[in-house]
């Protein structure tokens, strides 16, 4: 949809947030930035959704800010200009990485700076083979936004992640998930494909058990070991007060194969 900078669609329980501006390699506005905001917020907050898929339009993913339009707000002063972190990026990355479901992250081309932090917030990752990636703050004198301190580090180590940061070198998504960044690779025509595959699979799946899966990988580092048993207590709780445990224990004893429905 031409003009449109993030395009929804919707087909069953599977939401796809696309960026939409190849003309400029879907570089972030703040056009497109408050519209993937939205678009991520509803997508985490629709119960009728149970699986998202990121992904850009015309083999990009995302080259990051728009440096054009960030240079014009840079007149208006830093602080102003970055306003961005906190009013964007900040709750499309917190979003993405707490919402109750599955989301895949399509990554069929170029993927830098805020792009990778979008990436990362992912849960998994569809790469195009060969695809080219790069954290690209430090080369205009920045650092992480969008999350990157966080997830890289915790996929790559803190040594790789300052290797990537301070010398800033781009890298290819084999070598991404070597180095533990988790994904696969693809041909670029089977990127999009292959992410709604796995979506629509995971949408099958038991929502509310992936939904405390998430959460307690997300906080198991800030709790000590009691606080993450107990928060395990309590999510199997939780868990197994869904209609799709009781489904499914029932499938087990009969032998058959659960059918979950996302309650």
């Amino acid at each position: 949809m031409t003009g449109t900078p993030v395009v929804v669609d919707r087909a069953d329980a599977v939401a796809t947030i696309t960026l939409n501006d190849p003309e400029h390699r879907n570089a972030l506005t703040a056009a497109s930035k408050v519209a993937l905001r939205d678009a991520v917020a509803d997508a985490a907050d629709d119960e009728r959704v149970r699986a998202v898929v990121l992904a850009g339009s015309a083999r990009t993913f995302c080259l990051g800010q728009d440096l054009v339009e960030h240079a014009k707000a840079l007149a208006g002063g830093a602080e102003r200009a970055f306003a961005t972190v906190r009013e964007h990026y900040t709750p499309i990355v917190r979003d993405l990485l707490t919402m109750p479901k599955p989301v895949i992250a399509a990554v069929g081309g170029t993927c830098v700076g805020a792009g990778l932090g979008l990436a990362l917030a992912c849960d998994h990752r569809v790469f195009a083979t060969g695809v080219k990636l790069a954290t690209a703050f430090a080369g205009i004198g920045l650092t992480f936004d969008t999350g990157l301190s966080v997830t890289l580090p915790r996929a790559v180590g803190d040594a790789r992640a300052k290797e990537l940061v301070l010398f800033g070198r781009t890298f290819t998504a084999e070598e991404a998930i070597a180095w533990g960044i988790s994904g696969e690779t693809v041909d670029a025509d089977e990127v999009l494909p292959r992410a709604l595959a796995l979506a629509r699979k995971l949408s099958e799946g038991p929502t509310t058990a992936f939904a405390e899966s998430k959460r307690l990988i997300g906080q198991a580092s800030g709790l000590s070991l009691d606080e993450a048993l107990e928060a395990e207590a309590i999510g199997q709780v939780t868990c197994g007060s869904t209609k799709d445990h009781a489904v499914a224990v029932a499938a087990f004893l009969d032998r058959e194969v659960p059918v979950f429905t996302g309650r």
